[in-house]
């Protein structure tokens, strides 16, 4: 099997192992998973739990490393530039880089023809939380509160699919959020337990543990139908 495109791993061992049953020199080397992100977020918590698993049946190490900026296209630009011999796999937020050529006009690499994919490892939703100081307790009440005061919105960058997301609400309920961008969920989550911002959308995967613990309180998740697990 020959690579002609690098490769965007929401990669699993069922995507892994054909490749290197069909091209028996792969892997001779230790493999790069690059998340796009800071440390503590939904999609390095993945790849970390994942590479264990994955250097055992590949019989190389399969090193995580993150390389954070710009939503997440430094990282996603690092291995598009890189030689498509499958050493270097990325790990991110699917919906970052459909919605990257659409926000960033001078995106150097093109994730349609620059990047492969090779399977959706996991889905987590977003949530939608607030610090527990926060008076309200469903979405209507919140918007009601940002009409009326000033509330903090922390998002993990601005073109980010949580802050798209903030953006829908206000324009659908009128809603008046203060964007405060960061450079990764886990400092934006830590934040709203904090006090420092009120609210925070961020992966569910990384988020609920904190909600759990009563440290947050979810008014929201980005699904159709409720979840059982939040509420």
């Amino acid at each position: 099997m020959q690579v002609t495109r690098r490769t965007v791993l929401g990669a699993s061992l069922a995507a892994a192992l054909p490749y290197a049953k069909a091209q028996a020199a792969w892997p001779s080397r230790p493999i790069r998973l690059i998340v796009p992100y800071a440390p503590g977020g939904s999609s390095d918590i993945i790849a970390r739990a994942i590479s264990q698993p994955l250097s055992e049946a590949l019989g190389q190490s399969v090193i995580v490393e993150n390389k954070v900026g710009a939503n997440g296209n430094l990282g996603a630009e690092f291995v598009a530039r890189s030689a498509p011999d499958g050493y270097n796999l990325l790990l991110c937020d699917t919906g970052a880089l459909a919605i990257s050529p659409s926000v960033y006009t001078k995106l150097s690499f093109d994730p349609g023809k620059d990047l492969r994919g090779v399977t959706m490892l996991a889905y987590s939703p977003h949530l939608l939380a607030v610090h527990p100081s926060v008076q309200a307790s469903s979405l209507k009440e919140l918007v009601a509160l940002s009409q009326r005061s000033n509330v903090n919105f922390a998002v993990t960058a601005m073109g980010s699919a949580p802050h798209l997301a903030g953006v829908a609400v206000e324009r659908a309920t009128g809603a008046k959020w203060q964007y405060i961008p960061y450079k990764g969920g886990a400092q934006a989550v830590a934040d709203t337990i904090a006090g420092q911002t009120q609210v925070v959308m961020n992966g569910m995967l990384a988020t609920l543990p904190f909600v759990q613990s009563g440290k947050l309180k979810v008014l929201g998740v980005s699904k159709r139908t409720r979840m059982p697990l939040i509420g």
